[in-house]
């Protein structure tokens, strides 16, 4: 069975910060690139993070140098620091794992930035 858990959304005020757990099993996590994605209300979801196997990140125009991903191989997780967040950061979250042949999704953690 395929599984991705998101977990450490919330409600932060503007400038705070948070910190995202994805916990992935059943896959062999080496193969996928792993990332984030975000979907705010009528918006389309959107490219926050990913990161490759090997440590390669990737960032969204939007969080370049106030994100960070990174990923622990043996226990299969992929983390997103979130600082200095935006009202505009306010969206569900989702945990993504691709490769050539699948595209998996978590059920998604709320954020919520507001004062």
């Amino acid at each position: 069975q395929v599984q991705l858990v998101e977990s450490g959304g919330g409600l932060v005020h503007p400038g705070g910060s948070l910190r995202l757990s994805c916990a992935a099993s059943g896959i062999i996590f080496s193969s996928y690139v792993m990332g984030w994605y975000r979907q705010a209300p009528g918006k389309r979801r959107e490219l926050v993070a990913d990161i490759t196997s090997g440590g390669i990140p990737n960032y969204g125009d939007s969080v370049k140098g106030r994100f960070t991903i990174s990923t622990d191989n043996v226990k299969s997780t992929v983390d997103l620091q979130m600082n200095g967040l935006k009202p505009e950061d306010t969206a569900v979250y989702y945990c993504n794992a691709r490769n050539v042949a699948n595209i998996r999704w978590g059920q998604g953690t709320q954020v919520t930035v507001s004062s």
